[in-house]
């Protein structure tokens, strides 16, 4: 079974449009996370999300056929898999990219919800006004199936939608399909936009924080809301290396669970979580020793921060509280389906350029979950081998990547 590497990235997020945009940030410890424009949230108990800049937002009607008839959510999508393709030096238009040998793995929570909400109001304010097709994109497979159309690969086109888990799920079957040679490349991620659907939803579970989320502090209240997409072109080390390629990570082994416990609440013994990355490092064929650092799930919700650090305490034993954790959501805000696939760029970026992100210290630190937080400033890490990212998603989906640092042919 040889290794998947990863050969190009792309994102789209709070932070802003592209990858450059999400590392500057990610590094700086900028939060994404403020007063949002996107619909009305008056009559909600909380006001603030990280909402994609909409200053910054591209115009790609000419190269995207039907660009300006897309969902929020297609275009974001749209923009991180042309971003991640063309980092991968992958063009259909120039025959470097076999569109049979192509598949596409995205993972998404609404899908086009927020056209299909202003479709009602429409409907409801005047039903001759309200135009049909605006329900088009209204389905959650609607992102990925966009960026197939696009990019016109005929390979499998899977949707995965299974919370906050669903873009680490599709990663998880991109690299399942790279290895076994179902595909050559895969176009794997996710991709969801604010709507009022979940913002409504979560806010009546009282699951949203007043202020910006604060992961494993003591006073921490609730999670953050975020949109945007994020894609990993994975193929082949083999393949990449003879096309010329510079790998940016090795995708070195997927995990997943269920907690078989609550319809929301994890189980707080963190068993569930633990074996989602045990199997994950089973995958890689790696021991937890071998982990230098974890981008945590951090939703900033009191249960599910206890539960992950139960869940850390089985993983790693002692050494649960010196492993060095980021909370790319403290930044970002949740971004539900495609949570998972931005995560796993932010984890690939920390292991290609040696240093881990921090987040701003916000409040006192929970004595019951004593972890290691990077805040305030980047901790440098030049020798960094392999690292995890958590997804933990309502339903007790749990799922865990594991990142390996591409050092060159010779290591």
């Amino acid at each position: 079974m040889g290794q998947v590497a990863v050969t190009g990235v792309g994102a789209v997020c709070g932070l802003g449009w592209g990858v450059d945009a999400l590392w500057q940030g990610l590094r700086a410890g900028r939060s994404g996370i403020g007063p949002f424009a996107r619909f009305d949230h008056s009559q909600h108990r909380t006001h603030l999300a990280a909402e994609a800049p909409e200053a910054d937002s591209p115009d790609l009607s000419r190269r995207c056929p039907g660009w300006r008839r897309l969902s929020i959510a297609d275009r974001f999508a749209l923009f991180a898999a042309l971003e991640a393709m063309e980092q991968a030096g992958l063009d259909p238009t120039t025959g470097t990219m076999p569109p049979e040998d192509v598949g596409v793995y995205f993972g998404s929570s609404t899908g086009g919800m927020y056209e299909s909400e202003l479709f009602f109001g429409d409907f409801l304010r005047d039903p001759r006004r309200a135009r049909l097709s605006a329900l088009v994109a209204q389905q959650v497979n609607a992102p990925g199936d966009a960026v197939a159309r696009q990019l016109g690969a005929t390979g499998p086109v899977a949707t995965f939608s299974s919370a906050c888990a669903s873009g680490a799920l599709a990663l998880g079957a991109a690299l399942a399909a790279v290895r076994s040679g179902l595909v050559d490349v895969a176009i794997a991620g996710g991709s969801d936009s604010l709507c009022q659907l979940t913002y409504a939803g979560f806010n009546a579970l009282r699951s949203v924080d007043e202020a910006p989320c604060r992961p494993f502090r003591a006073d921490r209240a609730g999670m953050s809301f975020g949109e945007g997409a994020a894609v990993l072109v994975l193929e082949p080390l083999e393949r990449a290396l003879a096309r010329g390629a510079e790998p940016l990570a090795v995708l070195a082994g997927a995990g997943s669970s269920c907690d078989a416990h609550h319809m929301t609440a994890p189980d707080p013994t963190g068993a569930g979580a633990a074996a989602a990355v045990e199997a994950a490092l089973a995958d890689a064929g790696l021991a937890a020793g071998a982990v230098d650092f974890v981008n945590v799930h951090g939703t900033g919700t009191p249960l599910n921060d206890a539960a992950e650090w139960q869940a850390l305490r089985r993983v790693f034993g002692e050494r649960a509280g010196e492993v060095p954790l980021v909370a790319t959501k403290a930044l970002l805000g949740h971004l539900l389906g495609s949570s998972g696939a931005i995560e796993a760029v932010a984890t690939v970026l920390c292991l290609q350029r040696g240093e881990l992100h921090p987040v701003r210290r916000e409040g006192e630190a929970d004595p019951e979950l004593p972890v290691s937080l990077v805040l305030d400033a980047p901790l440098f890490l030049p020798d960094m081998r392999a690292a995890v990212s958590t997804s933990l998603a309502f339903g007790g989906s749990n799922a865990a990547l594991v990142f390996s640092r591409w050092a060159g042919p010779a290591a």
